[in-house]
């Protein structure tokens, strides 16, 4: 089973009965608590109407059985950041931001168990047609959240050419906030960072305005942050999540007792976003993996073996610096997650070298590596980053919310890698080829 579904990265959805049953798996409902063997689920229309011992199971009559002896079931999982669309290959533009290349990138999200993420602010707004559509019916991809286009700083750091113009006064932020609110996007998005010192950053004054604008809309604010400078300032100004870790050095006691005190979420670590800025000045150690491989073209694939490409990459200026970034994001995510500060699970996927799909389930590697355990691991992509995006029937698979689940070969508890020995994928209830 699992070596077709590598050998087949196309998406569709496998329509049968609107009730199924699975049974005889080991539940890992995503909730932290222990696996329960010998479980069972009836799903209706897409919604878990029932889910619990095998041994209780009172099977409805003309119910699709799917006998899963030997599994092991999990939530989708939730990416808090991505951006879609605007790469093929290891390309990224405005231009390429096409409805076609971001179902391209669900079709690729979905095969590899992601069932929904958050586009970070480089959306056009097609990108929240298409996630209207999705609400207004039963999802048959990976599901969007959106934070339509963010803002940067006028001659700024961040964003995509072409789609993020910028603001330069406190006085653009309103009109640009409220065409947000009128959208309906999931979040409102800034970039807070000079990129080393090379690029102009983004007055505090202008972020704490698009903060208390999104505020006022009753929407959350996101912020990419780098410097620990900049992330006490927004978590004091009330942002309710940074999208990165701290880069620049080791996260205090000032700014967990803040994040705590307002609720804050490091939404995201972005540890493989970090690891990909120096992974491919050599041949990646998983340019061979197959699970890897069937989610990027032949071209990726060549590019990245290639020595002028590997010499490129190791040719940035801050290369040197690279692997250090990652260890303090590493040890930062740590120091907030043991102090108890909520975390979910994010990769900034989607830029060239950051590919949908692996790239979250190398995260969820990289978190391990951080210290922390694979079932909290899981519970940040699953419940917690349902909770932050408050999507109350995903993220968990209880009564009455979506049936989105991935089908596993091996346990995940045991080893997180095992979230890759992937043998089914469920949204709303229909199975993903």
């Amino acid at each position: 089973m699992r070596s077709k579904l590598l050998a087949l990265p196309l998406f569709c959805l496998t329509l049968h009965a609107e009730v199924k049953v699975l049974k005889n798996f080991t539940l890992i409902d995503g909730n932290g608590g222990a696996p329960a063997a010998n479980a069972a689920m009836i799903v209706n229309n897409g919604r878990i109407e029932w889910i619990g011992p095998v041994a209780q199971l009172k099977t409805p009559a003309g119910a699709e059985v799917v006998d899963l002896s030997g599994k092991y079931v999990m939530p989708g999982i939730i990416d808090l950041h991505t951006h879609l669309g605007a790469t093929v290959d290891l390309t990224q533009s405005a231009d390429n931001l096409t409805e076609k290349n971001v179902e391209n990138d669900l079709k690729t999200y979905a095969s590899y168990g992601v069932t929904s993420v958050l586009s970070m602010g480089t959306d056009k707004d097609f990108v929240i047609g298409m996630r209207n559509k999705q609400r207004n019916g039963r999802p048959g991809e990976t599901r969007i959240f959106t934070a339509g286009h963010g803002f940067i700083y006028t001659g700024g750091y961040g964003g995509l050419a072409g789609v993020n113009t910028g603001v330069s006064t406190k006085a653009e932020v309103d009109g640009q906030v409220a065409q947000l609110a009128a959208q309906k996007v999931d979040i409102v998005k800034l970039w807070l960072d000079d990129h080393l010192g090379e690029q102009k950053k983004m007055p505090y004054d202008i972020a704490k305005a698009i903060i208390d604008d999104a505020h006022k809309n009753k929407l959350p604010a996101a912020a990419h942050i780098f410097y620990l400078a900049d992330a006490k300032q927004l978590v004091n100004g009330g942002v309710n999540g940074l999208a990165h870790s701290v880069r620049d050095k080791p996260i205090d006691q000032e700014l967990i007792d803040s994040m705590k005190k307002h609720g804050t979420w490091q939404m995201a670590a972005t540890l493989s976003r970090e690891a990909s800025m120096f992974v491919y000045a050599q041949t990646p150690p998983f340019a061979a993996d197959p699970f890897f491989m069937r989610g990027v073209s032949a071209n990726v694939a060549t590019t990245l073996k290639s020595a002028n490409h590997q010499k490129t990459m190791a040719a940035d200026p801050h290369f040197a610096h690279y692997r250090e970034f990652l260890d303090t994001a590493e040890k930062n995510l740590k120091k907030l997650a043991d102090a108890g500060v909520k975390f979910g699970m994010g990769t900034d996927s989607g830029p060239p070298g950051r590919f949908p799909g692996y790239f979250e389930h190398w995260e969820m590697e990289l978190m391990v590596e951080a210290g922390l355990t694979p079932s909290q691991v899981i519970q940040a992509a699953t419940k917690n980053a349902a909770e932050f995006l408050k999507a109350k029937d995903l993220g968990a698979l209880e009564k009455l919310k979506w049936a989105d689940l991935i089908v596993l070969g091996k346990n995940p508890l045991d080893d997180i890698k095992n979230t890759r020995t992937i043998e089914a994928v469920y949204i709303a209830g229909n199975r993903v080829k």
